[in-house]
């Protein structure tokens, strides 16, 4: 069985997929970059390749893509990962003619056309503003678990509003709103409102479609979903494992260049 590779080498998670002939994802992981993304990559592939149970020359090409892409060693090629995001969310979802992708420390909004090209695009990586690492700074401050954000925010009976996105004086907001009691609950519901109102800035400048997909580590984040969904007035299409969008798009796209 000849298989194909994608790996997605960003700064925080670095993420394989292997796909067979069919376009099945046959095997895939989520592993930390840390400080040398070349040991993350190996652990990752190593990872994807014994869930796909076979070996590494089995694999016919291996497409690379993220912030870490040229370290991949082996790869037939590196693709942007605006790139490989559209081609992944597409293949998941035919009718998707716009890709909201919100990692560990960037952002994106990307317009795709029916064949899944992308059309135009904007990004956010100067700041950690409406990322992955603002919503864990926020829950370090708040002393909960990531995880649990979605939950407590359905609890909320207050509406909050932080006022600063720049995480550290939003960090020192937060503190403030604790100091005087507000609860847990309303400061991430509040919080989830102040980050959805980042991206859907963004996601203005290039122009909302009417299909959506989110992809993207914070797509596992309910109340930001939520939150999000209610200010773009749409429904979003959040893939069984988001983060590994872009890395399925980078194997979709070695099968192809193999074809």
């Amino acid at each position: 069985m000849e298989c194909w590779a994608g790996i997605d080498v960003g700064s925080l998670t670095t993420e394989a997929v292997v796909i067979d002939a069919d376009r099945r994802v046959v095997g895939s992981a989520i592993v930390p970059t840390g400080a040398r993304s070349t040991r993350a990559i190996e652990e990752a592939m190593s990872r994807a390749l014994a869930l796909a149970a076979i070996p590494a020359k089995k694999i016919a090409s291996i497409v690379s893509t993220g912030y870490g892409r040229g370290n991949v060693q082996g790869r037939m090629k590196d693709v942007t990962e605006i790139t490989c995001h559209a081609r992944g969310a597409h293949f998941l979802f035919p009718s998707t003619r716009f890709v909201v992708d919100v990692g560990g420390q960037d952002s994106k909004a990307i317009a795709l056309d029916g064949g899944g090209r992308v059309t135009d695009f904007a990004m956010n990586d100067k700041c950690a503003a409406g990322t992955g690492r603002f919503l864990e700074v926020m829950a370090r401050a708040l002393e909960i678990e990531l995880e649990d954000m979605g939950s407590l925010a359905v609890q909320s009976t207050k509406k909050l509003t932080i006022s600063s996105m720049c995480t550290v004086f939003a960090e020192s907001e937060v503190v403030s709103l604790l100091s005087r009691g507000e609860s847990v609950p309303d400061i991430v519901a509040g919080l989830s409102r102040a980050i959805s109102e980042r991206i859907r800035s963004l996601a203005q400048r290039v122009g909302i479609g009417d299909e959506v997909t989110m992809t993207g580590g914070v797509a596992k984040n309910g109340a930001v979903v939520r939150a999000l969904e209610k200010v773009c007035g749409k429904s979003f299409h959040i893939p069984p494992e988001p983060q590994i969008v872009g890395a399925l798009g980078a194997a979709l796209i070695a099968r192809e260049m193999e074809v």
